[in-house]
């Protein structure tokens, strides 16, 4: 006998799944019409995308918990340990082209931009 089991989840009154890094920022997404892709070392929840190492947990809120939107400077590049692409394979600094990348140092980790 096979047993096929469907798990659902309610929100209810929750608007948005929220996500805590590891360094203990926080990025709320809404959950209306949400969707969620898993690829490699990459979580694309939204418009939001996490590498895996970096996300301590997940709970649905009611506000937007949203925090740490800083600037980064040249100087965190020079310190980074880690770059991921959003496909989550780990390039190098001179490999870097255009487009969008995780950038871990030894105390934060970054969404770097690069034009």
């Amino acid at each position: 006998m096979i047993i096929v089991g469907v798990l659902t989840a309610q929100a209810g009154e929750y608007t948005y799944l929220t996500f805590e890094m590891t360094d203990g920022t926080k990025a709320s997404v809404p959950v209306t019409s949400l969707t969620m892709t898993i690829s490699g070392q990459t979580m694309k929840v939204g418009s939001e995308t996490f590498v895996l190492t970096n996300l301590s947990k997940m709970y649905f809120s009611t506000a937007n918990e949203t925090t740490a939107i800083d600037e980064t400077t040249l100087s965190s590049i020079d310190e980074a340990v880690d770059i991921y692409d959003l496909q989550g394979h780990k390039v190098k600094k001179d490999q870097m082209k255009r487009g969008v990348y995780v950038v871990k140092t030894k105390s934060r980790t970054y969404k770097l931009i690069v034009k």
